[in-house]
């Protein structure tokens, strides 16, 4: 969430640093400032009122002390035409409070300086890429045919249990899911991050706080009789453990991983380049969460994003790491970078983890701070990143380690799977 007095001193910047998302955001913000102006007044008013209340009210008992009692009732008029004016005035502020947080709440993140301007993802800069893209026997398969063959994923049966994008995993299809789901969190504890087991369904207020309500795209499955929601990552439960919290500086860095489920409705998603496991209602992904001070995040930025470049090497596969352009940009985060792996069956990158630094964005939603060495309080650093989603790792696996013989386990994963070779 945007900060007024930011908005207020560095405006321009502001506007200009909006515009990288393609938002024209000039008339919001100046919306925004008057709106923050209004609720400083009003607040202002009322506490100079409330001031005078008091002061008359301690006046009145001294009067009637005095037995100067039509003095004391003249004072006993000019305290309820206060009591009125407080009233009015802390209308005015509930008002004018509620706007600002309703319009603060649709603004999206400032990008960092380094993101560039861009339409959508066609636009996102590649900074890097590793791993050779294997040659595949001719009659090599798309992960959904290797799945039908193997006995590995049951698609057909998932959309007669549920609907299409909830797949049933079966046999060696199920233990790699679960060995990979092992595999990423004992390379995250390793790594000096704690793991925890989170809710799926969150109320209101956590969805609020990481940015994800108010679902402007509807793509929160909601439970409405119990007004909860179902989670699209574990970035959402996890971050909220610190939800309202005055953290030490000494307790900074905070490092936590979890597993869990996602549900996304991932409405209007069509066409071909959906099929499989490309886009699903319900997948498992491994998070990595961080809580930083302001002065680190980007160091830990960049060892989150060299943490998830050495995961997917372990698991042999051919990557690249792009820079999010503004249009493609997340509304809560500040930079993103994105990983794909190189499907050669598909013959197309799939996004597989996206590690992004909110700054101060969602720790101002979450009202979640720290106190320094000097005593003062102020917004914490947040950042995320998958560590992994699952389901495209799994098409990638079966993809690009086909062969002959069957498909080849990475090394890394054989210790957690039981076996070689799936045939």
């Amino acid at each position: 969430m945007l900060i007024p007095s930011y908005v207020r001193l560095h405006f321009d910047q502001v506007v200009a640093a909006l515009e990288k998302r393609n938002l024209n955001a000039k008339s919001d913000l100046e919306r925004l400032l008057a709106l923050d102006e209004q609720r400083r007044a009003s607040q202002a008013a009322l506490d100079e009122t409330l001031a005078k209340g008091n002061a008359i009210a301690k006046e009145i008992g001294q009067l009637f002390k005095k037995g100067a009692i039509a003095e004391a009732n003249e004072k006993k008029e000019e305290s309820a035409q206060l009591k009125n004016t407080s009233k009015e005035l802390q209308n005015t502020l509930q008002e004018s409070t509620e706007k600002l947080q309703e319009l603060l709440y649709q603004l999206p993140n400032i990008p960092h300086k380094s993101v560039t301007k861009g339409s959508s993802e066609e636009d996102n800069e590649e900074i890097f890429q590793k791993g050779s893209i294997p040659s595949l026997d001719e009659g090599a398969l798309p992960h959904w045919e290797l799945a039908k063959k193997y006995n590995l994923i049951d698609f057909e049966l998932g959309a007669k249990i549920t609907g299409a994008g909830f797949p049933v995993y079966m046999g060696k299809g199920a233990k790699l899911q679960r060995a990979l789901i092992n595999y990423f969190l004992d390379y995250n504890t390793a790594a000096g991050y704690n793991e925890v087991q989170v809710p799926h369904m969150v109320n209101e207020a956590s969805g609020i706080g990481t940015g994800q309500l108010p679902d402007k795209e509807g793509q929160m499955y909601h439970a409405t009789e119990d007004d909860l929601y179902l989670i699209p990552t574990a970035e959402v439960p996890v971050t909220n453990i610190y939800r309202d919290t005055l953290l030490q500086e000494s307790n900074l860095p905070i490092q936590l991983t979890a597993y869990t489920p996602c549900f996304r409705r991932e409405a209007g998603s069509y066409g071909a380049h959906v099929r499989g496991l490309n886009r699903l209602h319900q997948f498992d992904k491994v998070e990595l969460v961080r809580i930083e001070h302001p002065d680190h995040s980007y160091k830990a930025l960049d060892t989150m994003v060299a943490h998830v470049s050495k995961l997917l090497e372990s698991l042999e596969l051919p990557y690249r790491i792009l820079r999010l352009c503004g249009g493609d940009l997340g509304f809560t985060a500040e930079l993103t970078f994105d990983f794909e792996i190189y499907s050669t069956a598909q013959s197309r990158w799939l996004e597989v983890s996206s590690v992004s630094n909110f700054e101060s964005f969602q720790a101002n939603r979450l009202k979640l701070r720290f106190k320094g060495s000097d005593g003062k309080k102020q917004l914490a650093h947040t950042l995320n990143g998958s560590s992994l989603a699952l389901p495209r790792i799994v098409a990638g696996i079966l993809e690009n380690h086909q062969t002959k013989e069957g498909i080849r386990i990475p090394k890394a994963l054989v210790p957690y799977t039981g076996f070689e070779l799936i045939n």
